[in-house]
């Protein structure tokens, strides 16, 4: 369990004297995309009372967590998170806590589209451990990696229901061409009220792609895309450029799977989209043998090309293509 004020101490004591407990430290977080410790962490002056108090109730620290935040655009955040948690860490022989657990939290990235990448991160988070908590230093390293995990892992697909021709009118101009530029307001049947609610709560930015590419002479025209609900609010995409669109047309948005989801609702009265597994043909076959415990013990190469990617396809289940909004998992 973890704590940060005496309040919750006080409350674990009554309720789980039991209980192990990790005390979260606060940090910097001022150059993230969304901070945490405006809300949570105890700092470095306070995190020696609290240790304090704990050992005065008999309560069992037994480690420390933090996290820098969500869309850090500074690794060196991470390193100052470490060197504070050294610093809390030696107060324990003080104290008298054993403590063998540091949670370095959340923040890595899961796609490529970000200004600080993983590979980044991880180039200083390393040095760091090995410096402030090195193997044999008996500390237990885990870490959060949620978005890390799942926000490549989910495509998002959803359908035009309707669309507006807004025509915008050009003064000082006697070219008949010029006196009107066609604009477009596309609705979808998904919006910030559900999986888009990552716009809003996570500061995303999405831009759609179109399930067929447009032929190099397309014309482009400026749009809108909408959700589906009475709110005005309820935009995905204030302004982007597209080849004109139709009712039924199929628009796809990558890297959907963190904080997408888990936080939609049914506003309005629509209904949470459905999610169909993707996964490649021979990857299929091997979770079958697995699940019929006839696992082989070596697995030959095959020609993913010749093979049905779709495992809905392939185990005789029902597709449904008429769905109006999909997220797909590639395993």
């Amino acid at each position: 369990m973890t704590f940060d004020s005496e309040v919750e101490l006080m409350k674990v004591a009554r309720a789980h004297p039991k209980a192990k407990l990790v005390l979260r430290i606060a940090t910097d977080d001022s150059k993230a995309v969304y901070s945490l410790s405006v809300k949570f962490g105890a700092t470095l002056k306070t995190s020696r009372l609290l240790l304090e108090r704990a050992k005065e109730l008999a309560i069992d620290v037994i480690g420390l967590s933090f996290h820098v935040g969500s869309g850090s655009t500074d690794p060196g955040t991470f390193m100052q998170a470490i060197s504070d948690a050294r610093c809390v860490f030696d107060m324990r022989a003080e104290v008298g806590f054993n403590m063998y657990l540091l949670d370095i939290g959340g923040g890595f990235p899961g796609s490529e589209d970000v200004k600080l990448k993983f590979e980044e991160i991880t180039s200083v988070i390393n040095p760091a451990l090995d410096k402030y908590f090195p193997l044999d230093s008996g500390v237990r390293i885990i870490a959060e990696p949620g978005r890390y995990y799942v926000a490549s892992a989910f495509t998002l697909a959803i359908n035009i229901i309707a669309k507006k021709l807004v025509l915008k009118e050009q003064t000082g101009s006697d070219d008949e061409d010029e006196l009107s530029e066609q604009t477009f307001m596309y609705y979808v049947n998904d919006g910030v009220y559900g999986s888009f609610n990552c716009i809003l709560f996570d500061h995303a930015h999405v831009k759609p792609l179109l399930q067929k590419r447009p032929k190099p002479d397309k014309k482009y025209y400026s749009c809108s895309i909408w959700g589906p609900t009475c709110d005005g609010l309820d935009c995905t995409v204030e302004r982007y450029n597209l080849p004109k669109m139709h009712v039924g047309d199929w628009m796809f948005f990558e890297n959907m799977g963190a904080y997408t989801v888990a936080a939609a609702s049914t506003f309005s009265g629509f209904q949470r989209l459905t999610i169909y597994y993707v996964t490649s043909g021979p990857t299929w076959q091997l979770m079958q043998q697995i699940q019929n415990h006839d696992f082989p013990l070596g697995v030959e190469e095959q020609d993913v090309g010749a093979l049905p990617v779709s495992c809905a396809w392939e185990s005789g289940m029902k597709q449904h293509p008429e769905a109006c909004a999909s997220a797909c998992i590639n395993v």
